[in-house]
C-alpha cells in the first residue's frame, strides 16, 4: 500500500484527494467510481480533521492500493486520536426531513451505502478505517 502522512487538518484535504486519485487514475478507474471514493475520502478524512485529536492537532496517514480479482481501490485511514468507531452509530432516518433529522451521521451513512465494504478495527492505539470499492469497467 503506498501512504501520505499529513496533519490532520482541513487544508490538508486536497493532498489526500491529489494523493487517492493518482492512485485512481493510474488504474483506470471509472469515473463514476472515482466520483465516490472521492465523496467517501473527504467525508472520513473531514471528520478525523474536525474530531480525532480536538482541541489538539495529530496525523493522519491514508493508505491506498489497487489490486485484486475482481479489480478493488482499498482505501484506509489511521489516527492517533480517540477511539472512536463511527461504524457503531445508528443509521439516520433518511425519510424524515433535514429540518427533522438529528444533526450527524448523515456523511458515515453515505460511505456505508456507497462503498462495498467498510471496516473499523483499533489497532496499537490508532483508529484505522477501510473502504473497498470494486472498480468496475
Amino acid at each position: 500500500m503506498k501512504e501520505i502522512t499529513v496533519p490532520a487538518v482541513l487544508e490538508e484535504l486536497d493532498r489526500v484527494l491529489e494523493f487517492v486519485n493518482g492512485e485512481l487514475i493510474a488504474c483506470g478507474c471509472p469515473v463514476k467510481t472515482q466520483m465516490q471514493l472521492d465523496i467517501a475520502v473527504e467525508e472520513l478524512y473531514v471528520n478525523i480533521a474536525r474530531y480525532a485529536y480536538h482541541p489538539e492537532i495529530g496525523n493522519a496517514t491514508v493508505r491506498c492500493t489497487v489490486g485484486g480479482d475482481p479489480l478493488q481501490v482499498i482505501v484506509q485511514f489511521l489516527d492517533g486520536g480517540k477511539p472512536y468507531n463511527p461504524l457503531l452509530n445508528e443509521d439516520p432516518n433518511v425519510t424524515l426531513t433535514a429540518e427533522e433529522r438529528s444533526i450527524g451521521g448523515l456523511g458515515i451513512y453515505m460511505v456505508k451505502k456507497s462503498m462495498d465494504e467498510i471496516e473499523y478495527q483499533y489497532l496499537e492505539e490508532k483508529n484505522v478505517l477501510t473502504i473497498r470499492k470494486k472498480i468496475l469497467n
